[in-house]
């Protein structure tokens, strides 16, 4: 089997002759044809976009969906180069993640924003909500903002940092507000009038503004930060998990295996940045959730805590991540993840395949779903645990 930093530089040069564009996941109504035919309501549309997500093959060349960069798979690779640089002390890896900052730095949606901000490149259908190409959202803007307060702690440069900075008006004045009190704030995923609670997004959006107010010294982002994570950290369930919605009844996702990775490692984020580790109790046993629930002794992700297939590459790439900086409590986990993704998923070309279903692999490339994810959580594993894969 390929080592974990071979594999990784092989997907990193595989990604970089593709420009770092290629096809996303539910870019289906990039289809002028599919945008004719159903982009005149919810249902069609959602109909269009699923078709596209779950066929066998890749349909996208026919309808003429063009590939596009996605910021989220940017700040994603950026990440990786920067844990390339540094496990191997190589200044191109960081000079090719400052290339890619700049690109982001670039990137400009439609619209007038309070804030710096960045979206999807495709119209997004979801149950609760349609969001044109390029609308900012929450998630999209946290990770962009990870990958630039990496470069400043890594760099020093200000640049970086003030570029997270001109966020704050986007989380501070666009996002719909859906709880507000003394001690809790829940923000909305999109600048959009909706009323679902995605339990993800504030916790990303708390980590973001926790790690500037730190930087900036800002007391007054300090508590709004306090106050989007105790929001999130207290719906945890009985046993430990965390439902994708609040409340639970909203949507038809329970409980699954990337987005309970995301709580984690935002409230992980929080913590170290904050100091504040009242919260570690409840976070160690939302670990061991994870852990238990949500990956093989193989290593094999679980697509829900009680389901196994699909085992896709993203759920995969988080859980090394997680899995990574918690050696001593998980001992070989986040190794037999990798090992697992390599073995199964993983084509000696240079890139990472979506999932294996039952009776099949779906050998759809996804440039930010599949290689970006994997290249950052390689990466990442390789800097803190060494070369074995």
């Amino acid at each position: 089997m390929s080592d974990a930093a071979s594999v990784a530089d092989a997907v990193l040069e595989w990604s970089r002759a593709q420009n770092y564009c290629g096809y996303n996941k539910h870019d289906g109504l990039n289809s002028a044809l599919l945008r004719t035919l159903a982009g005149w309501g919810r249902w069609p549309r959602l109909f269009a976009i699923q078709v596209v997500m779950r066929s066998p093959i890749n349909l996208r060349g026919v309808l003429g969906i063009e590939k596009t960069c996605n910021p989220k798979g940017l700040a994603l690779f950026s990440q990786g180069l920067m844990d390339r640089y540094r496990a191997t002390g190589d200044a191109a890896y960081l000079s090719e993640a400052e290339v890619l900052l700049e690109r982001l730095v670039g990137i400009r949606p439609p619209g007038n924003w309070s804030g710096r901000c960045w979206g999807y490149p495709y119209p997004w259908q979801d149950a609760a909500f349609f969001a044109d190409s390029g609308t900012p959202n929450a998630v999209v803007t946290c990770f962009v903002c990870e990958a630039f307060l990496d470069a400043y702690r890594l760099t020093g440069k200000h640049q970086w940092l003030d570029v997270v900075g001109e966020t704050m008006g986007f989380f501070g004045h666009d996002l719909t507000v859906l709880k507000d009190s003394e001690t809790e704030l829940c923000l909305a995923y999109m600048p959009l009038p909706m009323r679902m609670r995605v339990m993800d997004v504030s916790i990303l959006i708390g980590a973001v503004i926790a790690k500037y107010a730190a930087c900036a010294e800002d007391a007054r982002l300090a508590s709004m930060a306090e106050r989007l994570v105790r929001y999130v950290v207290r719906r945890q369930t009985d046993y430990h998990a965390w439902f994708y919605t609040d409340p639970a009844g909203d949507s038809h996702v329970k409980h699954d295996n990337y987005h309970t990775g995301f709580i984690l490692d935002a409230l992980w984020r929080y913590m170290q940045v904050s100091g504040d580790w009242h919260w570690q109790k409840r976070y160690r046993s939302g670990l061991a959730f994870y852990a238990e629930h949500f990956f093989e002794p193989s290593g094999a992700p679980r697509w829900r805590h009680n389901r196994s297939y699909p085992r896709d590459i993203h759920g995969a790439a988080q859980g090394i991540l997680t899995f990574s900086r918690h050696q001593d409590e998980y001992p070989d986990l986040a190794a037999r993840i990798c090992a697992w993704s390599i073995a199964n998923l993983y084509n000696t070309a240079g890139y990472f395949y979506y999932r294996r279903n039952r009776l099949y692999r779906n050998k759809l490339v996804l440039m930010r779903w599949c290689n970006a994810w994997m290249a950052r959580a390689l990466s990442h594993f390789v800097y803190r645990c060494g070369q074995a894969g």
